[in-house]
């Protein structure tokens, strides 16, 4: 990773949190929600702090009550990042867990939820997760994307995406800034056969969708509309 924004604000992780459950999708564990019959799901990769994040589980269900059916895996394999333990900084815990690992894990997750009968998958990751979902977009894996507050996504994996795309970004981002995210509007607008949609928010730091104080009115304002914009990303593109 890069730069001290990415671990930022950290969530106060709680297995326990959203109205889902925990079980086993392509060999890891994963938070599932909505009805598991659904023909359309909704593939979820955290950032660095994992899937027991509970703004993270609310979005989930969020979407869930939309009528899609959706996993968020653990890729980090019961070890997400903690900003705690001095031994596992963030260069020593990302060479364990790096994007690329990511994406490899990602494809058997992909395929178990399609084994389940499903039509259609759309995707979001968030920082260290846009990565891997910017990858699954190059190919047929998925149907649609949406990134948010993305890291180390480069203006080469758009050129490279092949299904609908949303780019949700942050003014104040070291990481993903405006400027980066605007060449990825220009190259995506330049293929005008993948639908695509790219809003930078104003006055938000990256991973302002996932970690954020709920008693800052502002905040929370900014990220249920950034909520609100994937989930309609999702109804457009993933049916």
């Amino acid at each position: 990773m890069s730069g001290p924004q990415c671990c930022a604000n950290p969530p106060t992780l709680n297995p326990e949190s959203g109205a889902g459950r925990v079980e086993q999708v392509g060999g890891f564990n994963s938070y599932l929600t909505g009805p598991s019959d659904s023909k359309l799901a909704i593939l979820l990769v955290s950032d660095i702090y994992g899937y027991e994040a509970p703004i993270l589980r609310k979005l989930a269900d969020m979407i869930a009550a939309a009528g899609f059916y959706v996993v968020v895996p653990d890729f980090f394999y019961g070890e997400p990042y903690s900003p705690d333990n001095a031994e596992r900084h963030i260069q020593v815990w990302f060479k364990d867990h790096g994007l690329d690992k990511g994406f490899e894990d990602a494809k058997p997750v992909v395929q178990a939820i399609k084994s389940k009968g499903v039509s259609a998958i759309g995707a979001a990751g968030f920082c260290w997760g846009a990565k891997v979902v910017v990858q699954l977009a190059k190919s047929e894996f998925i149907q649609a994307a949406v990134l948010l507050h993305p890291s180390l996504v480069t203006v080469d994996d758009i050129k490279a995406v092949e299904v609908p795309i949303a780019v949700l970004g942050a003014e104040i981002d070291h990481i993903s800034p405006p400027a980066l995210v605007k060449q990825f509007e220009e190259v995506l607008t330049a293929k005008p056969e993948i639908d695509c949609h790219v809003k930078i928010f104003p006055k938000v730091e990256h991973g302002w969708t996932v970690r954020y104080d709920e008693r800052d009115e502002t905040a929370v304002k900014n990220a249920e509309e950034a909520h609100g914009d994937t989930l309609d990303w999702f109804t457009k593109h993933v049916k």
